[in-house]
């Protein structure tokens, strides 16, 4: 029966028994004692034999001390050989797995001790680390190395990425050279300055209606070669058509045909031929003309279905979308999205997490891919331009006409050889388009804000554009080298006004680029 005692505290030496002593007496496992020591009260088993609790305090009281000790060093040595490097928050918070941690935001442990990693860089027990089952991809994904930078949604392993010959798309908003490769070659700088040389030395032979609007003309040459001439009262047109043209230049655009500023003069051995056909035409002399190369067997082209009202965007998974609808047949062989084999598998496009699209596409797929990226061009160049008489058009009449989308595009024609898309009558760019931004510049925004893929060539004349704050004095520059004193005499150059406006409506592209990146990375 327990009961509760006043203790009365022995000396030292009578507390806590010699080893001697503890040999000779017996100790009676059967009796309990807790002992509180330096306190006024025991909690103990009342035995009458005195000794027998003394000797059972100090056994208990030696064995915790020993058992303490053993367990502080076997937890040292197990604990040693288990530290590793891991990612920390720089404010001291609790590390969430799905947290979003910028790379600045990051910083690594030192490691204090030399210890065996189990992150798959090294591994001295030659022992697989991974769990049963999982495959090659996914211990890659599991490996903790410092090289790789990894996004805080899913699983991405954002390593350098290369394209190659097979690459669709790569960094979420480029087209990848398996598209870049097989665009249509079009009209580069070459088929400029070769232009420009031949009309130097041609004589018109024969003018005839045609080329769009009434005063416009068909001409021929005396090799046979033609060409559009466009005549306006309103120098606003004939700048807004030859300064769009040297944009295409800046952007290394090649779809639009090579164009040269000339003056209406009888005296010049380019029109002597032709006097009454110029007077048929009403033309007034020392006008202004352009003359645009003629580009034969050209056929309509239509909007593309992913511009339309109802779909109306261009992102990575209409592009995914698209690969795997056309390729239905080759899924079963392999398609790599970063790291990520699928076979055989549906997609869910818009909870896939994918930096680039590498499939082998049928011809079909490519011919499509192609015809959109030159419409990625063809938006950026309207919108810089504020071009009305292609796009806006339209947009605009849509809402009087909902079948306008299904007919063919205003001022827009595909070469039926190469499928090169042709940017035609361009006149209403720069000048007119830019005095109605007020009216029109919704339309313009309206497709320009749901591109999200881009030409890497385009983008990177954009910000070379931008950032040097040149494209004003290019243009100027440009003018003045390919048009005579008689020539700029009569035609202004493009006011210094509008090259602002043109400069804000670069960054402003630049801007949807961005968001395109951060939105889609």
């Amino acid at each position: 029966m327990a009961a509760i005692k006043e203790a009365t505290q022995p000396p030292f030496s009578e507390r806590i028994p010699t080893l001697k002593d503890m040999k000779e007496r017996s100790i009676d496992k059967g009796n309990m004692a807790i002992d509180l020591i330096h306190r006024p009260y025991v909690i103990y088993n009342d035995y009458s034999n005195k000794s027998t609790r003394k000797d059972g305090v100090t056994y208990c009281f030696v064995s915790v001390i020993i058992s303490f000790i053993f367990g502080l060093a076997i937890g040292i040595i197990l604990m040693s050989g288990q530290y590793e490097d891991r990612p920390i928050a720089t404010d001291r918070q609790p590390y969430k797995q799905n947290m979003k941690l910028d790379k600045a935001e990051i910083k690594t442990e030192q490691n204090r001790f030399s210890a065996v990693s189990f992150t798959g860089l090294e591994n001295k027990y030659n022992k697989d680390i991974y769990p049963k089952g999982l495959t090659e991809v996914m211990k890659d994904i599991l490996k903790d190395t410092t090289s790789d930078s990894r996004h805080h949604n899913n699983i991405v392993i954002n390593k350098t990425f290369v394209p190659d010959h097979s690459t669709v798309l790569y960094d979420n908003v480029y087209w990848g050279p398996q598209i870049e490769d097989s665009m249509p070659q079009g009209y580069g700088d070459n088929s400029a300055e070769i232009w420009e040389k031949y009309i130097e030395d041609s004589e018109v032979v024969k003018m005839e209606a045609g080329c769009g609007r009434m005063q416009n003309r068909l001409i021929t040459f005396k090799d046979g070669l033609q060409a559009c001439v466009r005549y306006r009262q309103n120098t606003d047109q004939i700048q807004g058509e030859i300064f769009s043209f040297y944009v295409g230049r800046l952007l290394n655009l090649t779809n639009l045909a090579p164009s040269v500023v000339r003056i209406v003069d009888l005296k010049d051995k380019l029109w002597k031929n032709v006097a009454n056909d110029i007077a048929s035409a009403q033309w007034g002399s020392n006008r202004a003309v352009v003359i645009t190369q003629y580009i034969p067997s050209l056929e309509s082209a239509s909007i593309p279905d992913i511009f339309r009202p109802t779909n109306r965007h261009l992102n990575k998974f209409d592009i995914l979308k698209m690969s795997l609808k056309e390729n239905e047949t080759e899924i079963n062989k392999q398609i790599l999205i970063d790291k990520l084999r699928v076979k055989g598998l549906k997609i869910k496009e818009e909870k896939a997490n994918f930096s680039h699209i590498e499939v082998k596409l049928n011809k079909k797929t490519i011919e499509r891919f192609l015809e959109l990226a030159q419409w990625s061009d063809l938006i950026i160049f309207d919108y810089l331009t504020a071009n009305l008489d292609r796009i806006v058009n339209n947009l605009f009449n849509f809402q009087w006409n909902i079948n306008i989308m299904d007919g063919p595009a205003h001022n827009l024609a595909k070469k039926m050889d190469s499928g090169l898309l042709i940017f035609l009558d361009n006149e209403s760019g720069l000048l007119h388009g830019y005095r109605l931004l007020k009216k029109y510049n919704v339309y313009h925004s309206l497709m320009l804000d749901n591109l999200c893929v881009f030409r890497k060539t385009t983008v990177k004349a954009l910000k070379r554009l931008f950032n040097s704050k040149s494209v004003g004095s290019l243009l100027s520059d440009m003018f003045h080298k390919k048009n005579s004193v008689i020539i700029r005499d009569i035609l202004p150059s493009l006011p210094e006004k509008n090259s602002k406006i043109l400069l804000e409506r670069i960054g402003k592209v630049l801007n949807q680029i961005e968001k395109c990146e951060l939105n889609f990375r």
